[in-house]
């Protein structure tokens, strides 16, 4: 009986996260990578998650950052500024932290700066939208770019049916078709040193997006 199921609150604990990636940060003496955990973990404080529909658990925002770098070392990244722009996707966007405030390499403010959308305060949704695609376009530029955002997406459709509602749903289902599934093929080729990550992200995305589908029908 579905009224038997037992609902996850986080897929995979933040703790445990934080701890493994240090210790690979430290191991591989990836050294903005740990500079990064220190510094997303408090600059998020107080910060969390969409609850979900089954429970009232207070998930700290962290564990997306974490959940989505855990995914690119399972995914065999080994690139420092990566892993720690990954970590810091979000802190500029929101956080009270500017880009040119942030204490770490010009790779990693290139990076997060690309993936931080501002918002145009006040506009109509035509002028929002082309903002967007403004946004996007400079991602797709960057090879390291496209990655986090795809990663990003991933992560966020892994967990939106629990969080969203439906007609939320609906339209992050269109947007990540619209705009994350194209980035995918833009690493497939034009980016191949990411190409194995691309098909297995498009996967997950793809496996997710169409079960929900199904279901919301």
């Amino acid at each position: 009986m579905a009224s038997d199921f037992i609902y996850r609150d986080r897929l995979f604990q933040e703790e445990q996260m934080y701890t493994r990636l240090k210790a690979i940060a430290q191991d591989r003496e990836y050294t903005e990578m740990y500079r990064a955990l220190t510094y997303m973990r408090e600059h998020h404080e107080g910060q969390f998650r969409k609850p979900g529909k089954h429970g009232d658990a207070h998930v700290p925002y962290i564990n997306h950052p974490l959940m989505m770098t855990c995914h690119a070392v399972a995914l065999g990244i080994r690139d420092d500024a990566l892993l720690a722009a990954m970590l810091l996707h979000d802190v500029v966007e929101d956080t009270d932290v500017r880009l040119e405030e942030l204490p770490f390499s010009e790779e990693v403010k290139t990076l997060v700066g690309l993936v931080t959308f501002v918002k145009p305060e006040g506009a109509d949704e035509a002028v929002k939208e082309a903002a967007k695609k403004v946004y996007y376009e400079s991602i797709r530029k960057n090879p390291k770019a496209c990655v986090i955002k795809v990663l990003d997406r991933c992560n966020n459709v892994s967990t939106m049916a629990q969080s969203f509602p439906r007609d939320r749903q609906i339209k992050y289902i269109k947007e990540t078709e619209e705009y994350i599934l194209p980035l995918v093929t833009q690493i497939k080729e034009y980016y191949p040193e990411y190409a194995d990550i691309a098909f297995i992200v498009k996967y997950h995305i793809i496996s997710v997006i169409e079960t929900i589908k199904n279901l919301i029908d």
